[in-house]
């Protein structure tokens, strides 16, 4: 039976309000949509495998967030969660995702060939539909297409969850072990640049584990708050693990966040070589698991599901670490990335400071968007920063180059 909130029915002898979560306080998303009428109208529901609205809030509930921060405060412990619990999660959803709509359809385009760059400053400045401008595929001129003097590394990272499964909040040991022992095969079969290893985090040894630190692919035991709380850490480190390529530019962690995280990554600034391998690597995973009678998780309206309501869609976060020690002290460096769609943070991850001047800076949206023009996003946005960040080495204004409010 998947982990489950075993006091449900002895809670619902109780008045709602008796059980109704103290939010006083709380900056999440769920904290701003559940009412005490909302709590008191889903509250008697679960999904098919018994996840209750009770598991859906409980790491909202215990994280009230910061008041600077605004966490989403739920999760998801199925497919069916998003439909069950729809009246708590569409408004989450809209909120965070910039007004996705309920009768909103996503859309995917996993072709790299689809991927541009713009020459120039306005091309950066130029927004998602980019027209009246000349546009030539990124790649073409051969190299790197983001100036690796400044962009260090580039990566592009999404979620798969497997249909049938629960998700990891509250997926089985039998469940888990599934999941790991169908991604393993799958991953086994993939050939040429993309043939690689498997590495399960309780049978690894201490040359292997040391590897996967300075190689900065491991992944440990969730401390976050928000991760512990939805259950995520059960059983640790039954049937998790990591798998990459020989060439360590394609990865994927298997039971984390979500039953697939799945990387593309390289040195320098070529974007298009990344979003190429990610594309690739993605296409023929998805092709080995239907081969077993198995599919992704997917639906018109939103996308890719997975365990967290902020990574629907997509699930997409393309990003590089680059270097800007004078645009990363401006004033206008905040509000010039919400213009350009975009977020920092430091290169250790969420909630980490900028070391030296480096950021980690990726896409803000993950719904409504395809995961090419989130790419195409970053790449215009990126040459931006770049471009700012000359002007202030050469103790020139960026005024001019400051995106427009949309």
């Amino acid at each position: 039976m998947p982990f489950s909130s075993s006091h449900n029915a002895a809670k619902l002898r109780f008045p709602a309000e008796d059980e109704f979560p103290d939010l006083r306080g709380h900056n999440n998303h769920m904290a701003k949509v559940l009412t005490p009428e909302l709590y008191a109208e889903l509250r008697a529901r679960s999904t098919p495998s018994g996840f209750t609205l009770d598991d859906v809030i409980q790491t909202g509930v215990d994280n009230p967030g910061h008041p600077y921060i605004m966490t989403v405060g739920c999760v998801a412990g199925d497919e069916e969660s998003y439909d069950v619990f729809k009246e708590l999660f569409d408004p989450i959803i809209e909120d965070r995702h910039g007004g996705y709509k309920p009768g909103d359809e996503h859309k995917t385009d996993l072709n790299p060939d689809n991927l541009q760059v713009r020459a120039g400053r306005g091309a950066a400045r130029g927004g998602r539909g980019g027209r009246g401008l000349r546009r030539s595929p990124l790649g073409s001129q051969g190299g790197d297409d983001l100036d690796p003097s400044y962009v260090l590394s580039s990566r592009v990272r999404t979620g798969r969850s497997i249909r049938g499964f629960c998700l990891p909040p509250h997926c089985s040991r039998g469940e888990r072990r599934a999941v790991e022992k169908l991604a393993v095969e799958a991953l086994s079969s993939l050939d040429g640049d993309l043939a690689g290893r498997y590495y399960a985090l309780k049978s690894m040894t201490e040359a292997e584990q040391q590897q996967l630190i300075d190689d900065h692919f491991l992944f440990d035991k969730p401390v976050s708050p928000l991760l512990l709380a939805s259950g995520m850490a059960r059983d640790w480190p039954d049937a998790r693990g990591i798998w990459h390529n020989d060439l360590k530019t394609f990865l994927v962690w298997i039971n984390e966040e979500d039953h697939l995280r799945v990387i593309s990554m390289q040195k320098g600034g070529n974007m298009k070589e990344v979003f190429t391998r990610f594309c690739n690597g993605l296409t023929q995973i998805e092709t080995l698991f239907k081969s077993k009678n198995y599919e992704f998780m997917w639906s018109p309206h939103l996308g890719y599901i997975l365990t967290c309501p902020s990574n629907l869609g997509t699930g997409l976060r393309a990003g590089v670490h680059i270097k800007l020690p004078h645009l990363g002290q401006h004033e206008k460096f905040p509000e010039v990335l919400k213009r350009l769609r975009l977020q920092k943070r430091g290169t250790g991850g969420v909630d980490t400071a900028a070391v030296g001047g480096v950021f980690d800076v990726s896409n803000a949206d993950r719904l409504g968007f395809s995961e090419v023009e989130l790419v195409q996003l970053v790449v215009d946005g990126v040459k931006l920063l770049i471009e700012m960040e000359q002007r202030l080495e050469q103790g020139q204004a960026i005024d001019d180059l400051v995106p427009a409010q949309k």
